[in-house]
């Protein structure tokens, strides 16, 4: 486990009481701090109309990022491509590869990343998701060295070989991913459900890219590590709080706490603990106790691990006590390559 890379999902939480100004400058703190603490990436995840997450417009975002940052490689977690054009992304991101060379990912999803009604206040279609294959085929040509369009050019873009990486919850990422030798990427952070069968799935059929020669599997969990035990299990419970918040709200009408609390007292509840399944929560020697042994279980190439906590300055103290648990300075400094 000692040389196993740890990344870090940054949803650019917004806490009681925070403003969205004070969530990009806990982001600019956190990715800082994951540089010097020897992370491997820090990704930005595309959501919309949640009002907890202020990554909507990734691509500005990762950009500010490493404006203020200088070595970790930074990227998307990803971006909802059935919401954009492969050239606009081609464009984007090619445009941050140029300004940052060798620090960008652009991890690809194909859910909206929203509800239904923000989907068709984006102008998505029904059927957008059905395109997803020949979308990613598409975008891979526009970074590569030649376009898929005749006359038409991602500039910037084109030549930047951005790589990419196929992210996903269920079955179908992870042959995509396997098809088209790709690193894959699973979200079981929040949906743990098909975990073990996607990574045996892709594993079984990955067959050789000239972006990758064998399998990476990246796969997502949940931390909330602090100082004491007690501390830990508060912070858990207020991203329960704020999970029911989102995930049962009424409208723009908020949930009053005395709503929030009957429904984790009911069966309702169970989709959060659901959601909640991967979760390393304590201590930091607990914290690791937790994700050696699912490293083990997984048989991951790499960790992304979603710090949860109530505020910018609990979340910035879970990502260092991790680090410091995980000696990650270490690890960092030992590894090879990307």
């Amino acid at each position: 486990m000692s040389t196993l890379p740890v990344s870090i999902l940054d949803l650019a939480s917004v806490g009681e009481g925070e403003t969205i100004a004070d969530s990009f400058d806990g982001s600019v703190a956190l990715a800082g701090l994951a540089e010097d603490a020897g992370y491997r990436r820090v990704w930005y995840a595309e959501h919309h109309n949640i009002a907890s997450i202020a990554s909507s417009a990734t691509a500005v975002l990762i950009a500010h990022i490493a404006a203020h940052t200088n070595s970790i490689r930074l990227g998307a977690g990803g971006i909802m491509l059935p919401n954009h054009s492969p050239l606009v992304i081609a464009e984007q991101f090619g445009t941050l590869a140029t300004l940052h060379p060798d620090r960008i990912d652009l991890g690809l999803g194909r859910a909206p990343g929203s509800d239904q009604v923000t989907a068709r206040a984006m102008r998505r279609s029904a059927s957008a998701s059905d395109q997803f294959p020949q979308d990613v085929v598409e975008l891979q040509g526009l970074l590569g060295d030649e376009s898929p369009l005749a006359g038409v050019k991602a500039i910037p873009g084109q030549g930047t070989h951005v790589p990419l990486y196929i992210l996903g919850s269920s079955l179908f990422g992870a042959q995509l991913a396997a098809l088209l030798g790709l690193p894959f990427g699973f979200a079981s952070h929040f949906a743990p459900q098909a975990l073990y069968q996607a990574i045996a799935i892709y594993r079984d059929r990955f067959e050789p890219s000239a972006q990758l020669e064998r399998p990476h599997v990246i796969v997502g969990v949940n931390v909330v590590a602090a100082d004491t035990e007690a501390k830990a299990q508060a912070h858990l419970q207020a991203s329960r709080r704020a999970r029911v918040r989102n995930l049962f709200k009424r409208g723009d009408e908020k949930l009053t706490d005395e709503q929030v609390e009957a429904v984790l007292r009911s069966p309702q509840s169970a989709q959060i603990d659901e959601m909640l399944r991967f979760a390393a929560v304590g201590t930091p020697a607990l914290v690791r106790e937790y994700l050696d042994d699912f490293a083990r279980q997984t048989e991951a190439d790499e960790l992304i691990v979603v710090h949860h906590a109530p505020s910018v300055v609990h979340r910035l103290r879970s990502v260092e006590l991790l680090a410091e648990a995980m000696d990650l300075s270490a690890t960092a400094s030992s590894a090879v390559g990307h």
